[in-house]
């Protein structure tokens, strides 16, 4: 969709006429805020004056807010025309209202205040650029025409102050240059060194009419990266999910696959398989997932020689399909699919349902799921749901199982003896008996954390987890701690601000406590994981206490009404989150599990049920 498609000499015409707001809304179709036309009154006036010379021919096309097709983003402003030598050309421009900036340790990350708060926004060099590498990489009439595209940033009312031209910035400022208040000749240089004949607006109209598909280039990379990386090697039942799947694609009526598998089983393995190969044929497929931290992950593993943001593209977040027209996509890959939410949105205010717009918006949707790994109140995704809305879709349906398992040293016993341990189902695995996999209790976090830091040196691949039971003072404060034990001296970080979702497997990150938020759907060689006084043992019985989460954990959040509206079946749903939230901590290891519990009754306990002396006896 395009909101406004004009030449320069017609654009200056709707300026000048004070018409241009009234239009773009009429495009748009919906009433809009008295601030927002004001915005597009205010930035596109500064455009004007940008392209109000002789050097712009007056027939360069104009167009305003180009919807990106596999995203909800759009590009404010884009110019098209030819250079000397006759190249087709499209030059890309990001508006910013700012007046003031912050800079972050986070790479292309800047604060600035945005509705009502100071918010962490992409920098807008960057922003631009991901929209640029977005068309290459996915738009045919782009890629295949050798179409630039050529990004940059316009911050009208921003003085230069050096915080947004800061180096730390400058591979994002190389890409796509940032124009501050004052700068309006400079950024009328850059549009003349790609454009000095007009054509009308006709490659933004064959840009907004282009094919969605990867180009070769990308999905050449991606496989390349894959080739011969044992960690995603497939075997057994993994082996045939992936082909059987592959041999769907792409199918000549919609389709729903639901592919279960508990820890371990390899569901993430066959997702990320299946992507890098549906892509070299060429198909618009995408690895979903509602939390971050797998899609960061995996698009760091696979990124090679392209940026890691330039793959980025490839994984989206669960919410990304609102409004999405049918079936965009050949294929969606719903990575941890028991995560979905109902609504999207950063107050949970969008959408009609997750589950009913992936199917919508792909010609195959492929679930991977697991019931015994939803870990909050919000976490709707289950086999039942996934089959109403595939029936009411009207698409054909198939369902796989992955049993064989590859994690946690591959023992199915030690996964049934969690489950029995925190009484999620009775089970035949009492203690550990016989169970080849190192489990280790520890009289104290100290202990725990020097035993995971020991094992992370030969590959980086252990980290200390804990229960969500402590606040997260170092958001605001970098210099606080959140996890404290006086008595033994410890105190430690949740995981770095600065890695995000990177958390699992940034250099540094050995010294900072994950959540699940931050390791659900990835796998460690060692784990280390703190229980919290959200689950304690009283009597042999598993208690769980939702009132010592983390004030702000939105992963209970609402949990007291819930129980004054539904005081029985509440109660069991709110014992399910948290009994599979340790469930999911304690089986991220492929080779151990460490535990300290912060109870000292849960402790004895653990010890009886394992079988197992403490820590380095």
């Amino acid at each position: 969709m395009l909101v406004y498609l004009a030449d320069k000499k017609q654009f200056n015409t709707d300026i000048e006429s004070g018409t241009i707001d009234s239009k773009i809304q009429s495009a748009i179709g919906q009433r809009v805020s008295d601030s927002e036309r004001r915005s597009w009154n205010n930035s596109l006036m500064y455009m004007n004056l940008v392209l109000d010379n002789d050097t712009i021919p007056n027939d360069v096309g104009i167009g305003i807010e180009l919807k990106i097709p596999q995203t909800s983003k759009r590009i404010d402003v884009i110019l098209s025309g030819l250079d000397d030598l006759g190249s087709e050309n499209a030059v890309i421009i990001e508006l910013k209202q700012w007046d003031k900036a912050l800079s972050t340790n986070r790479d292309g990350i800047v604060q600035t205040f945005v509705g009502g708060n100071v918010r962490d926004m992409p920098h807008p060099s960057y922003q631009a650029w991901s929209y640029a590498s977005l068309l290459k990489n996915f738009n045919e009439t782009v890629y295949s025409r050798d179409v630039g595209p050529h990004p940059c940033a316009f911050l009208h009312n921003y003085p230069s102050d050096g915080v947004l031209t800061d180096q730390r910035y400058a591979s994002h400022l190389t890409n796509a240059p940032l124009f501050a208040k004052g700068e309006v000749a400079e950024l009328r240089n850059f549009i003349q060194s790609f454009i000095t004949v007009g054509d009308k607006g006709q490659l933004i109209i064959d840009i907004q009419e282009g094919r969605i598909r990867p180009s070769k280039r990308l999905s050449d990379q991606v496989a390349s990266m894959l080739k011969g990386n044992e960690e995603f090697v497939m075997i057994d039942d993994q082996k045939v999910a992936y082909e059987t799947i592959l041999d769907l694609a792409p199918p000549l009526h919609k389709t729903v696959a639901i592919v279960e598998g508990g820890p371990g089983t390899g569901k993430s393995v066959v997702a990320i398989n299946l992507l890098t190969t549906l892509l070299q044929k060429r198909l618009f497929a995408c690895y979903v997932t509602k939390n971050s931290a797998p899609r960061q992950v995996y698009a760091a593993k696979l990124s090679g020689s392209l940026r890691k943001t330039e793959i980025s593209n490839l994984f989206l977040n669960s919410g990304t399909f609102v409004g999405a027209d049918a079936e965009t996509y050949d294929v969606l890959l719903v990575d941890e699919a028991h995560r979905l939410n109902e609504k999207s949105g950063l107050y949970k205010n969008l959408g009609d349902h997750q589950i009913r717009e992936i199917i919508f918006a792909s010609r195959l949707s492929v679930f991977f799921l697991d019931e015994d790994q939803r870990v909050t109140l919000k976490d709707i995704g289950s086999r039942d749901e996934i089959l109403r809305f595939a029936e009411e879709a009207g698409a054909n349906i198939i369902e796989m199982t992955l049993e064989s398992q590859f994690r946690c040293n591959g023992d199915d016993g030690y996964l049934a003896w969690v489950d029995d341990l925190l009484q999620i189902r009775e089970t035949a695995n009492q203690t550990l008996t016989g169970i080849e996999f190192d489990f280790r209790l520890f009289h104290s976090p100290t202990e725990l954390f020097e035993a995971i830091r020991e094992k992370n040196q030969d590959l980086n691949r252990s980290r200390v987890v804990a229960g969500y039971c402590w606040e997260w003072k170092s958001k605001k404060d970098s210099k606080a701690y959140d996890i404290e034990f006086p008595a033994f001296g410890f105190h430690k970080q949740w995981n770095l601000n600065d890695d995000g979702g990177l958390w699992l497997i940034g250099p540094d990150s050995i010294e900072q406590i994950g959540c699940i938020h931050t390791c659900q759907g990835l796998e460690l060689d060692y784990v280390g994981v703190i229980l919290g006084d959200d689950l304690v043992i009283r009597n042999g019985k598993v208690v769980c206490k939702p009132e010592n989460r983390a004030r702000y954990d939105s992963s209970v959040r609402g949990w007291k009404k819930l129980l004054r509206e539904e005081p029985e079946s509440g109660r069991i749903f709110l014992d399910m989150i948290i009994k599979n939230t340790y469930r999911t901590l304690m089986t991220r290891g492929m080779k151990g599990c460490f535990v300290y519990s912060t109870d000292q009754e849960t402790q004895w306990y653990l010890r009886e049920r394992s079988s197992r002396k403490m820590g380095f006896e």
